[in-house]
């Protein structure tokens, strides 16, 4: 089997694509999707997100030290896409999408996304300036979720959302559960 040699570049897909809600000291807010964005750390619980500098919710993130990762459905692929290529400079992504503004538990000033199923409500902890894009390393305040997907035994059933993935410019819906962590050495009985 031959392979091509390319360039760098990153080619670690899928990617979740969720949308990240902020807003300024003064009350401007914003919706910027972003699959730059995954686990740091459990204890504490951290995650990043990498954003441009020249990006409009970039300031509202750096001026507020805060924002909310907002976990994307099937339901949310358009609103998803249209909020990654539309700016927050021109337009509201809010009303242009019809997406509703709900309140953080922890966070002054950035509200989440009530259509998604997981909001998850972040602090900035640093910011490293990488290049391209800035990380912002954020430690997790509060997770809201959706108590649609809350089974009778109170287990969380993300999966039945049927979240969003992005992979080298395209999305996908996830699919067929192939099994559970440990499965692989899981003793048959």
């Amino acid at each position: 089997m031959a392979k091509q040699i390319w360039k760098p570049g990153n080619m670690v897909y899928p990617l979740p694509a969720v949308m990240v809600s902020t807003a300024d000291k003064s009350g401007e807010d914003n919706i910027i999707t972003v699959a730059w964005t995954g686990t740091i750390c459990t204890n504490p619980a951290m995650l990043y997100i990498s954003v441009r500098p020249e990006r409009y919710s970039y300031h509202m993130i750096k001026e507020s030290g805060e924002f909310v990762v907002n976990l994307t459905t099937e339901a949310l692929a358009r609103a998803t896409d249209w909020c990654g290529v539309r700016s927050g400079r021109d337009v509201d992504k809010w009303k242009e999408m019809g997406l509703t503004r709900g309140k953080s538990e922890t966070l002054q000033y950035s509200p989440c996304i009530k259509e998604s199923p997981v909001n998850i409500e972040c602090k900035v902890d640093q910011i490293l300036e990488l290049g391209s894009h800035h990380m912002f390393t954020a430690k997790v305040q509060a997770v809201q979720v959706d108590d649609r997907y809350m089974q009778e035994n109170g287990k969380f059933d993300l999966a039945s959302s049927r979240l969003l993935t992005y992979s080298h410019g395209e999305y996908y819906s996830l699919g067929k559960k192939l099994g559970t962590f440990g499965y692989s050495v899981k003793k048959k009985k």
